[in-house]
C-alpha cells in the first residue's frame, strides 16, 4: 500500500478536484443561506434547565412538566447524564421571571428537586459569536505572518485558504444535519485549524526542500518543474499524513461513541475536519500554491529583458 501511495500522480487530478471543491463551496453557501445553522444557546438567547430526578425521566415527561409550568417554548435539546437521572434541557429563547419561578415550583413538586436554571441573553450570544469570528480571523492572520516569515507569502495564502475551506465544510455539514452549533463546535474549529495547518506545513516544507535541492543544479523556469517537485513532496509525505489522520480518527470515534452526548458534536466536527484537512492540504493548498507560482512565472516572462 505504501509503495502505491508513493507512486501516484497527485498533480493530475488536482484541477478537477479543485473545481469540484469550488462547486461544493457555492452549493454550501446556498445551504447555509436557506437552512442556516442550528445555533445553541451559546450563540442565541436561550435558557438551560438542569434537573436532578430520583429515576430516569423521559423527554415527554419533561415536556409535560414545562407545559404545566406555562412554558410555551419548544425544547431545543435534552442531554442526559448519571443514567438518565440528570437532565439538561435547553430552550432557544429566554424564559421570563414568572416562567422561571413557575418552572422551579412545578419541577420541585414533580421531581423532588429544585432545578438549576441559567439564561444567556441575546447580547451575550452575539458577543460569543463575534469573539469566535475574531479568534478565527486572528489565527488566520497569525498563520499568514508566520508562514510568510518562515517560507514566503504564497505558502501562507494557500495554507489559510485551505484552512478556511475545512472550517467552511464543517459549518455546511452541521447545517445539513441540523446539529447544534455551540462552544464545543468553536473548540473543534480551532483544533482542526491546527491540524490542517500542520498537515499543510509538512507538505510545503518538503516542497521547499525539493526546490532548494533542485535549484542547486539549475534554476526553475517552467511550471512542469514546479509540478514535478510538488508531486514528489506529496509522495514523500502522504503516508505520514494518512497515518496521522487515521490514529487521531480512532480517538475521535471512541470519543463520539463512548463520550457524553454533550461532546458528540465536538467529536463529529473533529472527524469531518480531519478528513477535509488531509484532502485540502494536498488538493487545495498545493494547487493554489501552483497557481500563484504560475502567475509569478508568467509575470517574469512578460517583463522586458534589461538593456545591455
Amino acid at each position: 500500500m505504501n509503495f502505491k501511495l508513493t507512486e501516484l500522480n497527485y498533480i493530475k487530478p488536482m484541477r478537477t478536484l479543485f473545481l469540484i471543491s469550488c462547486a461544493f463551496v457555492i452549493i454550501g453557501l446556498g445551504i447555509l443561506f436557506f437552512r442556516g445553522l442550528n445555533l445553541g444557546i451559546d450563540f442565541a438567547s436561550g435558557t438551560r434547565v438542569e434537573v436532578q430526578t430520583e429515576s430516569q425521566v423521559s423527554q415527554d415527561e419533561l415536556a409535560a412538566a414545562f407545559t404545566e409550568a406555562g412554558v410555551d417554548e419548544d425544547i431545543s435539546s435534552v442531554q442526559y447524564a448519571q443514567g438518565g437521572t440528570l437532565a439538561n434541557v435547553t430552550f432557544v429563547g429566554q424564559l421570563t421571571q414568572e416562567e422561571v419561578a413557575s418552572v422551579k415550583t412545578v419541577f420541585t413538586e414533580t421531581f423532588g428537586n429544585d432545578p438549576n436554571i441559567s439564561t444567556v441573553s441575546a447580547e451575550v450570544g452575539r458577543d460569543i459569536a463575534r469573539n469566535a469570528i475574531y479568534a478565527v480571523a486572528l489565527a488566520s492572520l497569525g498563520i499568514i505572518l508566520y508562514i510568510t516569515f518562515r517560507f514566503e507569502f504564497s505558502y501562507g495564502v494557500a495554507t489559510v485558504v485551505a484552512m478556511l475551506h475545512d472550517a467552511f465544510f464543517m459549518l455546511v455539514a452541521f447545517s445539513i444535519f441540523g446539529i447544534e452549533v455551540n462552544l464545543y463546535f468553536v473548540a473543534a474549529i480551532l483544533t482542526i485549524i491546527g491540524y490542517s495547518v500542520n498537515d499543510t506545513i509538512v507538505t510545503f516544507d518538503r516542497v521547499r526542500e525539493n526546490i532548494q535541492a533542485y535549484e542547486k543544479e539549475r534554476k526553475i523556469k517552467t511550471m512542469d518543474e514546479y509540478r514535478t517537485l510538488v508531486n514528489k513532496a506529496i509522495q514523500e509525505t502522504i503516508v505520514r499524513s494518512i497515518n496521522t489522520v487515521i490514529t487521531v480518527i480512532f480517538t475521535v470515534v471512541a470519543l463520539y461513541v463512548f463520550g457524553a452526548e454533550s461532546i458528540q458534536s465536538f467529536a463529529l466536527a473533529l472527524l469531518i475536519g480531519l478528513v477535509m484537512g488531509m484532502y485540502s492540504s494536498i488538493f487545495i493548498a498545493s494547487y493554489l500554491w501552483l497557481l500563484i507560482k504560475g502567475m509569478s512565472l508568467n509575470k517574469k516572462k512578460a517583463e522586458p529583458a534589461p538593456e545591455a
